[in-house]
């Protein structure tokens, strides 16, 4: 039994949860609060899950760490997106537009498909896919593909699906918050999961941060009622 066991801590199938990894290397996202919880940063390649409601503010939170990516000279991907892609944003913010690739497949099928093509070939940096329901027979799948690759998984998806601990490298909540996004890790490869905190957003993107002192909502007069 104990040989098994090493064998699979060997081929890193297996980690303990009391034991850090500090041989494996890391990136910044960008947000000094979100490397000081993660101990660096992102992992170099890997699957990502992260939980969210569709526009809060959670692709903003990875722009800083794709563009940094870029220098890997490969593709950005982004498949089955619920929105448009702004290429301008992109553009403004640094990300290469010569570099993305923007997949739209015709059912969740074809964009687990695509996303493990992608990841494996060797050709893509990162890979960024809007998908709802994950197995864990899939995860380890898209998992495996990402570490062949050297890619970075992204699967974002709203809490819809029963509580399930997938087998990915890290997996995060994100919610709402008035001067960026809420963020909780539920689960880190080689650490413990850190307590809630909160991103600031207001020194990269000002217009999207609210402030309790202003308020831009016009109360109209109330009618006299005779």
């Amino acid at each position: 039994m104990n040989t098994l066991l090493e064998q699979l801590k060997n081929k890193r199938l297996v980690w303990q949860g009391n034991q850090q990894e500090h041989c494996l290397t890391s990136d910044s996202t960008g947000y000094v609060e979100l490397d000081e919880a993660l101990q660096g940063g992102f992992p170099q390649s890997g699957m990502i899950d992260i939980h969210t409601p569709i526009g809060i503010g959670e692709l903003r939170l990875l722009l800083p760490a794709l563009r940094f990516r870029q220098q890997h000279k490969r593709l950005l991907v982004f498949i089955a997106a619920p929105m448009q892609i702004n290429g301008e944003m992109l553009a403004e913010f640094g990300i290469s537009l010569e570099q993305v690739l923007i997949v739209q497949p015709n059912s969740a099928e074809h964009a687990l498909w695509s996303a493990e093509q992608c990841l494996k070939s060797g050709c893509c940096h990162s890979v960024l896919m809007w998908h709802q329901q994950l197995e864990i027979a899939q995860t380890k799948r898209l998992q495996l593909a990402a570490e062949q690759g050297d890619a970075l998984h992204f699967v974002l998806r709203q809490s819809r699906q029963l509580s399930v601990s997938l087998p990915v490298s890290l997996a995060m909540k994100l919610s709402a918050h008035e001067q960026g996004v809420a963020v909780q890790i539920t689960k880190r490869k080689g650490g413990w999961p850190a307590q809630p905190f909160n991103i600031n957003m207001a020194n990269t993107w000002p217009e999207l941060a609210l402030s309790q002192r202003t308020c831009n909502v016009v109360s109209f007069p109330q009618a006299k009622v005779s």
